[in-house]
Order: structure tokens, then C-alpha cells, then sequence
């Protein structure tokens, strides 16, 4: 008879061997599709640790196999009158803008003509940084309160599916793509960094940046800013186990990533917002879903079994 460990580890696995099938067929399979089985089978047979280790981690690993399943599909349906540009600016710039001359102005346009160096290096600080610091604090919620640490591997799921499906319905441009193009939709326009982050890899003398971004697949996913949303739903959900310092931090963090994502005209205050809204979102939907109390005080290791 099947022990549960040998069960609970193929159903672990299972999504990953179909995405790798998948790939396969394609002609596509690559090593990191295969790093899931590695990691499962190995953790999987250190102990139960290790085991509940696999299984907060789960929901991380599904979003990076999503992530990567768009790719062929990123321009299915996708056309020039879809992509949400100068409508987008309109609406922008007639909630949060200001008029002169006839014409509305955004903040964006603001800081194009005032910004400074050592503005530009503390705003590519957050958007440098982002997965490294929802990384870090999701170790600390797994040494402090690792049931919270699940329900924000959870949230994370649910808030990326619902902005993937986002990007899929309201294709729409960053701001520098309208300074740089106008009301123009060029669909074969490749992802960049943008005239603020290339300035900041100039300064420091790196291709930081470019390699980051020139790796993305579209650059129509401006709308919801997830760069706003990471950080924002690690603070709603772990900030029971962060103390006074640490909130301070989380929360000073955010506002900065708002600011950075609006004075490196990568996203506009919308984007920011909708996406502040997604982390609200998951995190109450998941927190309804697992009950305040089904928190133990503390991890619960399972038995080991034969």
C-alpha cells in the first residue's frame, strides 16, 4: 500500500510533470522546468520539516509555472485597438492631473522635466529589490508564524492569476511608452526599462536593468502594477508577526515602491492603485477561506511514516 508521504509527493508533482510533458512537446523543456522535481523529491524525503517546507512553497513555484505557460499565448488576441494607452492617460490625467494652456498634464510629465540622479538610484532601489524583500520577509513569517507565511503563499497565487488574467483582458502601455510613442500602438515594440531605469544603469555603470526587463515577453502589462501589490500584501499579511520596527519597514517600503513606479514612469497611479486593491483582494479572500484560529501556535510537523 501507497504510504501518504509517496501520495502527498506525486500529488505535489503532478501539475509540474504535465507542464514538463507539455513543454516537452513543444519542443521547450528546459532545466528549470525540471528543478520542481528535484526539489520536491529531495525536500519530500528529508522529513516532515522539509515536507511542510515543500508545501509552503507550492504556491510560489505554481505562479513562476504560470508565469511561464503565458509566454506563447502573451499575444493571442492581442491588437492595436485593444491596448489601453491614451484612454488610459485620459482617465489619468482627469483624476489626478491638472490643466494649463488647454491642455491636462499628469505628474508623470512633472518629473520628466524634474528628476535628479540621486532620486533616480533611490527609486530603482524598491523595483531592484521587490522579490528579494517579499523573499526575505517570507523566511522571517516561516521562522515566526508559518501559517501566516502559507496564507501569503495562497494570496500570492490568487493575486497573480487574477493580474495575469488582467494583463490578458486590459493589455495596456507604461507612461514612458506614451512619451516615447505618443498614441501610437506598436505591437512588435519589445519590453524595456524605460528612459529612468536606463539612466540608472548608465550611472552606475551595469545592465541591470535592461537584462531584467529586456527578458520580459510583453511590454503591455502595465495594468495592475504588481511591483505595488507584492509588497503590499506581505505587509497586510504578516503584520501581526512583525513587530513596531518592522512595520514601520513594510510600510514605508510600500509607499516607496508607489512613488518609484509613478517617478520611474513605468506605471501609472491607476496601475498603482488597482494593484494595491488585487493584494487587498487576496489577502481577504484567503483570510476568509483559512480561519484565523486554524493557526497554530507554531509549525506542526507530521508524523513520520515508513
Amino acid at each position: 500500500m501507497t504510504s501518504p508521504v509517496v501520495r502527498r509527493t506525486a500529488l505535489l508533482l503532478a501539475p509540474f510533470a504535465v507542464y514538463a510533458v507539455y513543454c516537452a512537446a513543444r519542443r521547450d523543456l528546459r532545466v528549470e522546468h525540471l528543478a520542481p522535481f528535484v526539489v520536491i523529491v529531495g525536500l519530500s524525503a528529508i522529513g516532515p520539516r522539509a515536507r511542510e517546507l515543500v508545501g509552503a512553497l507550492m504556491p510560489f513555484a505554481l505562479v513562476g509555472t504560470v508565469f511561464d505557460a503565458m509566454r506563447p499565448f502573451q499575444k493571442v488576441g492581442l491588437s492595436e485597438a485593444r491596448v489601453l494607452l491614451c484612454d488610459l492617460r485620459a482617465v489619468e490625467s482627469r483624476l489626478f492631473g491638472w490643466g494649463s494652456g488647454g491642455e491636462r498634464f499628469t505628474v508623470h510629465d512633472w518629473f520628466r522635466e524634474h528628476h535628479h540622479p540621486a532620486l533616480d538610484v533611490l527609486c530603482a532601489v524598491p523595483y531592484g529589490t521587490f522579490i528579494m524583500w517579499c523573499a526575505a520577509l517570507n523566511v522571517y513569517l516561516y521562522v515566526k508564524d508559518r501559517p501566516a507565511m502559507r496564507r501569503f503563499g495562497w494570496a500570492f497565487l490568487l493575486m497573480n492569476l487574477a493580474a495575469f488574467a488582467t494583463y490578458h483582458a486590459l493589455p495596456a502601455a507604461p507612461p514612458w511608452y506614451f512619451h516615447a510613442h505618443g498614441c501610437a500602438v506598436d505591437l512588435a515594440t519589445r519590453a524595456s526599462e524605460g528612459p529612468v531605469l536606463a539612466r540608472v544603469d548608465a550611472l552606475l555603470g551595469v545592465h541591470y536593468f535592461h537584462g531584467m526587463y529586456s527578458k520580459a515577453s510583453s511590454v503591455f502589462g502595465a495594468l495592475p502594477s504588481l511591483h505595488c501589490a507584492y509588497p503590499l500584501l506581505i505587509a497586510i499579511v504578516g503584520w501581526r508577526a512583525f513587530g513596531r520596527g518592522l512595520r514601520v519597514a513594510v510600510v514605508a517600503y510600500y509607499l516607496l515602491m508607489v512613488f518609484s513606479a509613478i517617478y520611474l514612469d513605468h506605471h501609472w497611479l491607476l496601475d498603482a492603485l488597482l494593484g494595491s486593491a488585487f493584494a487587498v483582494g487576496a489577502a481577504w479572500a484567503v483570510g476568509k477561506a483559512v480561519p484565523r484560529d486554524a493557526r497554530a501556535a507554531g509549525p506542526a510537523a507530521e508524523p513520520e511514516t515508513a
